[in-house]
């Protein structure tokens, strides 16, 4: 199964995710194995209307290839321009999120709001297909709420559209992250398309990864699965190989791969606009690290690049004795 000429077989992909899915985050994830990433979701209105932030966010580099431009918006002609704007930037595909259930996007109309209207949720998606040449998937929920499941009739109406690839995240928009992820859906919707399907949802560990794809989808993407372990996509293609778990990552890999992810931000979006944002990302990487509360706590004081890495090596240095043990 491809999209395009991009393969999606048992592919493990890095989930568009608004503030966190940016260039520097995407490099990582593909230096850990991730098969396709996508930029966060950017508004169409923003993009024809050349909004700076919003151009930057569809900017990549050749190395995070193969990589999706995701767009959103409820407007035809926006979402067309939007779409040639996008095919600009020379990604492998455009990706519309129909997906997105904050009450900012859904309530206007936009994101999962597009499950309360299918025939204009068919206009959205013919008029990207038709705005360009390049490949163009779907990203959506199950339903509005647990009484409008629609997922089987949207997944037949946006093949029909011309899209070449559907993910579902298998909640419904009233659900947001609550709840469990019901993955028995994505069994019956692969019965009804011929397209590449692919889940999302509660994807944590090496073991969801193989049990998504049982299920029958043909690719398996994951969000926050990956925010606080990036290592998750070479663990996950190590397990459906061999059947073996890897070993996590010790005190030094975790360290050394946060400061190769601050400097990639840093280089990206300049010490403020690489520094700030990136502290949400600490606590994944320190994650499982013993007494780690006051390191976290200094480190979210610090606002320069050279004193943060400073203070993490000097961590390390001070724990010595668990820097090569692995750590859960």
């Amino acid at each position: 199964m491809n999209i395009g000429s991009i393969p999606v077989n048992k592919s493990i992909i890095l989930a568009p995710m608004e503030d966190v899915s940016d260039r520097a985050f995407r490099t990582i994830c593909r230096r850990m194995g991730a098969d396709i990433v996508f930029t966060e979701f950017t508004s169409s209105e923003a993009l024809i209307r050349e909004v700076p932030k919003a151009l930057r966010k569809i900017k990549f580099t050749q190395e995070e290839r193969p990589l999706a431009i995701q767009i959103y918006g409820g407007v035809e002609t926006s979402m067309e321009g939007a779409a040639r704007i996008a095919e600009s930037f020379a990604p492998d595909f455009i990706d519309i999120n129909c997906g997105c259930w904050v009450k900012n996007v859904a309530l206007r109309g936009d994101g999962a709001g597009l499950l309360r209207d299918l025939p204009k949720f068919e206009k959205i998606v013919k008029s990207v297909v038709n705005a360009t040449k390049l490949p163009v998937t779907v990203k959506t929920r199950l339903g509005w709420n647990d009484e409008s499941i629609v997922i089987l009739d949207v997944a037949r109406m946006i093949e029909q559209a011309g899209a070449q690839a559907l993910t579902i995240h298998c909640r419904t928009r009233c659900q947001g992250y609550k709840g469990d992820a019901d993955w028995t859906w994505l069994t019956k919707i692969k019965k009804v398309i011929s397209i590449p399907l692919i889940g999302n949802g509660d994807v944590e560990t090496p073991d969801d990864v193989r049990r998504m794809l049982e299920t029958g989808a043909d690719g398996v993407m994951i969000g926050r699965g990956a925010i606080h372990n990036p290592w998750i996509f070479r663990q996950a293609k190590h397990f459906l190989a061999t059947g073996e778990y890897l070993s996590e990552p010790t005190l030094k890999e975790k360290i050394d791969v946060c400061v190769e992810h601050l400097k990639l931000s840093v280089d990206e979006k300049g010490i403020k606009g690489g520094l700030i944002p990136f502290r949400k990302h600490y606590a994944g990487y320190l994650r499982g690290v013993p007494n780690i509360a006051i390191l976290r706590s200094e480190l979210m004081q610090l606002v320069e690049f050279d004193p943060i890495v400073d203070r993490l090596y000097r961590f390390l240095d001070e724990n010595s004795n668990i820097q090569n043990q692995i750590l859960v």
